[in-house]
């Protein structure tokens, strides 16, 4: 399917009509997750947003590689030069192993991605897994004159580079003077950034190097992985927009120094979290943890509330907006309750290009969805074209009038694409929605059951009983003229 899709492109800070380097192939990386706490609410909307996007690619055609890498060792407490490594230093905490630490947390965070629907990259490198590819990197720089070593540490040289800053806006010169005066002496100026550490005593991980044994720089790993899979240039580079500056400003500098080439065509940044309107922040005691949200919410209603809001659009966490978000949510499953008792074969193929105008105008729909996805992944402005829909849909069921033949299915495998295959808000038959196997329907089905064979068998109290408890829980029966009943759910 034939599709032009347009980004935001961080580079250049417009938005631009993308074009693949091969035809109908695109390969992306993205930023994944230093594994040395549990994974919170941010992550969540940073990798389910860029879920979306792989998901939408691939719906129209693309042959997407998708490489994200897991950050196991360098990614200092300052995010910098500085402080400790933030593996080891949880692990000293703890008294265990930092590979202890990496792999605990590691399941953790694909724990809490599957329960969010997130499909997994098709390769997840651990920077410990790379390290010969980081060291000959660090060489290349050094032989290049970009890189010098000094006293076991490694520093890229930004006078060497001109172009260093045009990611992020700033200007060398204005870092230079803005610096801290605390900074390493040894560096020829104070933007300079590690590409290598040295290890010092005490430090475990660590490895031999040209320079004497230590640990690779937070910037280097991810030039290194990104470039070993997806090549020295490749199209999508994605990430928090926090790793704006000064990580990703440093990756391009270091590829593009080391290479000559290109590193990236296009740049996309989600934005940040907030917690009730402030900055999230463990200091603050207002920091949420994917499984602190789980523990409240269904994964399948984060989910949707993360894709209510544009991924480069901030969003503001708090228990009301997701619970709303849940009631919108109900609103949509409600619907494919309905279609399935009117019929749908759920595991029927959609043909979207011979969709019908009536009674449902689902042409027009899928038009105006797709629209909103190829204009820079606008997933609430297609959550809403979706919502919209319902509408008609509702209108249709309820007036009461013969569904044509095969509408249902039609209307049913239309919303399950979009809705679950692609943005991933409903369970689908497929698997790709978020969360486990929904088995409600089933479940209040079986109750419906035992409620009229109580009635059959004049247990009046039972199945008052049944209809009470299932109210309280907000599941509404609906006792039909024909004797059948149906259900919808309220929050």
């Amino acid at each position: 399917m034939k599709t032009d899709i347009f980004l935001y492109n961080s580079l250049t800070r417009q938005k631009e009509k993308f074009v693949p380097m091969s035809e109908g192939k695109v390969g992306i990386y993205v930023c994944g997750p230093t594994v040395y706490n549990h994974s919170h609410i941010g992550h969540g909307k940073s990798y389910v947003s860029f879920d979306a996007i792989v998901r939408f690619f691939r719906f129209v055609g693309y042959k997407v590689f998708y490489v994200q890498n897991i950050t196991d060792v360098g990614h200092l407490t300052d995010n910098a030069d500085e402080g400790d490594d933030k593996i080891e230093k949880e692990a000293r905490k703890d008294r265990v192993d930092p590979m202890e630490i990496v792999e605990t947390f590691m399941r953790s965070y694909f724990e809490d991605m599957d329960r969010l629907g997130v499909v997994r990259p098709d390769i997840s490198p651990r920077a410990t897994g790379h390290i010969v590819e980081q060291i000959e990197l660090a060489k290349a720089l050094v032989t290049a004159g970009y890189a010098y070593e000094a006293g076991g540490n490694v520093y890229f040289d930004v006078a060497k580079f001109p172009e260093y800053g045009r990611l992020s806006g700033k200007k060398v010169d204005d870092l230079i003077a803005g610096a801290r005066i605390d900074v390493r002496s040894e560096k020829h100026n104070p933007a300079d950034f590690a590409i290598w550490k040295k290890a010092e005593a005490g430090h475990i991980m660590r490895w031999p190097s040209p320079w004497g044994d230590g640990f690779p720089g937070w910037h280097l790993e991810c030039s290194a992985m990104s470039m070993k899979y997806l090549g020295q240039t490749f199209d999508i580079h994605g990430g928090g927009l926090d790793n704006q500056f000064p990580h990703h400003e440093c990756e391009i500098a270091q590829s593009e120094a080391a290479t000559g080439k290109p590193f990236v065509r296009y740049w996309l940044h989600n934005n940040m979290v907030t917690v009730n309107g402030t900055k999230m922040s463990k200091s603050l005691g207002n920091f949420v943890t994917l499984k602190d949200a789980f523990a409240r919410f269904d994964p399948t209603t984060i989910r949707f509330f993360i894709l209510q809001s544009h991924y480069r659009s901030p969003l503001d966490y708090s228990n009301g907006a997701v619970e709303g978000a849940g009631k919108g949510l109900e609103r949509l499953k409600n619907v494919i309750r309905q279609l399935k008792e009117l019929g749908a074969d759920p595991m029927a193929e959609t043909d979207f290009d011979r969709l019908p105008e009536e009674p449902v105008n689902l042409r027009r729909y899928y038009s105006e969805w797709l629209g909103a996805m190829a204009d820079d992944f606008n997933t609430p402005a297609a959550i809403a074209v979706l919502f919209e829909m319902l509408k008609d849909v509702n209108t249709l069921i309820g007036s009461g009038a013969p569904m044509p033949a095969g509408g249902a299915t039609l209307l049913y495998g239309f919303i399950r694409t979009l809705a679950g295959d692609v943005l991933g808000i409903i369970p689908s038959e497929a698997g790709g929605g978020a969360g486990r196997k929904d088995i409600e329907m089933d479940l209040v089905n079986l109750l419906i059951k035992m409620r009229a064979d109580a009635r059959k068998g004049r247990d009046f109290k039972l199945a008052d009983s049944i209809r009470t408890e299932l109210q309280n829980i907000g599941v509404i029966l609906e006792d039909k003229k024909d004797g059948t009943t149906t259900y919808k759910v309220e929050k």
